[in-house]
């Protein structure tokens, strides 16, 4: 059974509030899961005591017995001090596509031939 830490929907329409489960990696995101760990309120501010809380010595066992958590808690792990996380670098991920480059390229040759005087 691959077990996974992640997170459950909870709370209204618009208004989320999420615990912190172990699950098996089957179940549906809200259904069945093994043990709740925390919460995580992402409507409070960043520098709240209550937005995300953690029992880490439960997270720690759960860690050995082989649950892999999710990104985002991941974060909290890492944040907690239980897990460290590598952070991630893509540079190329706020590069402009193909079509748009030659958009681009487009623009700036109608610009140059403008400012040549070329509309003759």
């Amino acid at each position: 059974m691959a077990l996974s830490i992640r997170l459950a929907r909870g709370g209204a329409k618009k208004r989320p509030v999420y615990r912190i489960v172990v699950a098996d990696s089957r179940a549906p995101r809200d259904g069945r899961f093994i043990e709740k760990l925390g919460t995580w309120n992402p409507l409070l501010p960043k520098d709240s005591p209550e937005r995300v809380t953690l029992d880490a010595e439960r997270a720690k066992e759960w860690l050995a017995k082989g649950a892999q958590p999710t990104d985002r808690v991941a974060r909290f792990l890492d944040a907690a001090g239980i897990r460290p996380r590598t952070p991630r670098h893509n540079p190329k991920k706020g590069e402009p596509g193909e079509k748009a480059r030659e958009r681009a390229a487009a623009r700036a040759e109608k610009a140059a031939a403008a400012a040549n005087g070329g509309g003759d």
